[in-house]
């Protein structure tokens, strides 16, 4: 009994571990790049994100501010985007989760041309 208690534990453990390093992966997004403060009205400084629309539900990554996001923030149209005219970009990068929002450190962003 001891042992099968043992094994369960093990087993828990490294499944927590699983989910961790998921966590970490780099992933590629594609959706509507606006900025939280001039579109969105979430922020009082600008910072570029993502709504990315998959079967109707709203998924918002906020892209960390480091120098990818604060060059394609002018450049690729984010802090003159609204929700009605938004900047179609696709973001590659590692994603987190930070006070229940969704946080990506960009590697790199360019215009959507699908």
């Amino acid at each position: 009994m001891r042992k099968l208690l043992a094994l369960a534990a093990v087993g828990v453990m490294f499944s927590g571990l699983t989910v961790m390093a998921a966590e970490g992966k780099k992933i590629t997004i594609e959706g509507d790049g606006m900025c939280a403060k001039c579109a969105l009205h979430e922020s009082d400084t600008c910072q570029n994100v993502v709504v990315v629309t998959k079967d109707g539900k709203h998924t918002t990554y906020y892209i960390h501010h480091d120098a990818v996001a604060k060059k394609a923030h002018g450049s690729m149209g984010f802090c003159k985007a609204s929700k009605e005219h938004p900047a179609k970009v696709k973001v590659v990068g590692v994603c987190k989760k930070e006070d229940d929002k969704l946080v990506i450190t960009a590697e790199k962003i360019e215009k959507d041309t699908e």
